[in-house]
């Protein structure tokens, strides 16, 4: 289950370490690998469901060792899950896709890619890793079997990896958003149609078809009296409702995303005003009404964009302080180029934390001021 970058710090080493969205176990290559609280809850769901099936396949086991079989079962699973979305963040970071985190969570996994892939190929080789990659971890425990005793513990433990390998890189190639299947049929879709959109409608279709199916076939596990009816109406209630939230969310992203025809970056920048650093507060936000402000130091090296929300908090106190102490700074990310696809503009914006843009024109002079909040509306106003 797979749909991304952090600086390393200078501090004594730990093995393991609370961070946003669960405990920090590694990183690979700066991207760190987390264990959200939630992946315990579904352990031990899957501990307590699945000992009964273990007392059935090894009837002398003692109850300690079916507990402890069932344990190494759900420790196998996570793995396998790591692994898998190990594959996707390696061929990410591979294809110059930034990944932002690896989050093990409940009975699955997530790698959070910084930026939507550019191109079909991109998306489906990322999509493809993972499954590759359990698919054969699958193929090696089964051949791992044929040297080991069957009937014994060990035997168990050596087929549990197989099945979980195998169940996990199977499941995910299910054609329905947010599985890898459905990130394959998007990638598909976009490649001969050549609108991700449209890609994305279609995989989205696909997950509801996928936790529809799923559901089913809880219900008829309950129906028939089947020997894993628990156990398969526990984990099918939860996948189908994750595979049901994922897509809505990939749906919602995609909207997001996407630029109405007849839509153009002109309509929407405020026009642009350049102004010294050292003007008054007041006066600058005065000038600010329906525009956006440069603020220039006298070397002509831009101080800032003026915030208006500090501004006005400034100007309350002290309105002849220098307005460049109202400035928010002008980096790398905030500042958008004109000519830009108006797909990578609404991404640009969704994806960094700021609430207006500089805008530029193909020689570096500014354009215009675009903020957040006038493309939000105009995204959500204008037909699709």
């Amino acid at each position: 289950m797979s749909a991304t970058r952090e600086q390393p710090r200078s501090r004594p080493r730990r093995f393991f370490t609370v961070a946003d969205g669960g405990l920090l176990l590694f990183r690979v290559r700066d991207v760190p690998v987390l264990l959200a609280p939630s992946w315990w809850v579904g352990s031990l769901v899957v501990i307590v469901l699945y000992t009964p099936m273990v007392t059935r396949l090894l009837p002398d086991a003692s109850p300690a060792t079916s507990w402890t079989l069932s344990a190494a079962f759900a420790v196998l699973l996570g793995l396998s899950v790591l692994l898998h979305e190990l594959g996707h963040v390696v061929v990410a970071l591979r294809m110059g896709i930034p990944v932002r985190r690896l989050r093990l969570f409940l009975l699955g996994g997530l790698s959070e890619v910084a930026r939507t892939p550019r191109e079909p190929r991109q998306e489906g080789l990322v999509a493809a890793a993972g499954p590759v990659v359990s698919v054969l971890l699958a193929l090696f425990c089964g051949l791992l079997l044929l040297a080991v005793p069957s009937g014994t513990a060990a035997w168990l433990l050596v087929a549990e990896c197989a099945v979980a390998n195998l169940a996990v890189g199977l499941f995910n190639l299910l054609p329905g958003l947010p599985l890898d299947g459905g990130r394959m049929l998007r990638a598909g879709v976009w490649a001969l149609s050549g609108i991700r959109a449209r890609g994305t409608k279609a995989a989205v279709a696909g997950g509801g078809v996928v936790a529809a199916a799923l559901l089913l076939w809880a219900i008829f596990g309950m129906a028939s009296g089947s020997e894993d009816r628990w156990l398969r109406l526990g984990v099918c209630a939860v996948t189908a409702w994750f595979v049901a939230m994922g897509a809505g969310a990939e749906l919602s992203a995609e909207n997001s995303r996407s630029w109405p025809d007849g839509l153009a970056l002109s309509d929407l920048v405020r026009p642009v005003l350049q102004l010294p650093a050292e003007s008054p507060v007041s006066d600058a936000l005065a000038a600010s009404a329906g525009r956006g402000v440069v603020l220039v130091r006298a070397d002509g090296v831009a101080a800032g964009l003026l915030d208006e929300n500090d501004a006005q908090r400034l100007a309350a106190t002290s309105p002849q302080a220098p307005a460049e102490l109202a400035a928010e700074p002008i980096r790398a990310e905030t500042v958008l180029l004109a000519s830009e696809p108006g797909e990578e503009i609404a991404e640009r914006v969704r994806e960094t934390a700021a609430w207006q843009f500089l805008v530029v024109d193909d020689e570096g002079r500014p354009a215009g001021v675009l903020r957040r909040e006038d493309l939000r509306v105009a995204l959500a106003r204008r037909p699709r």
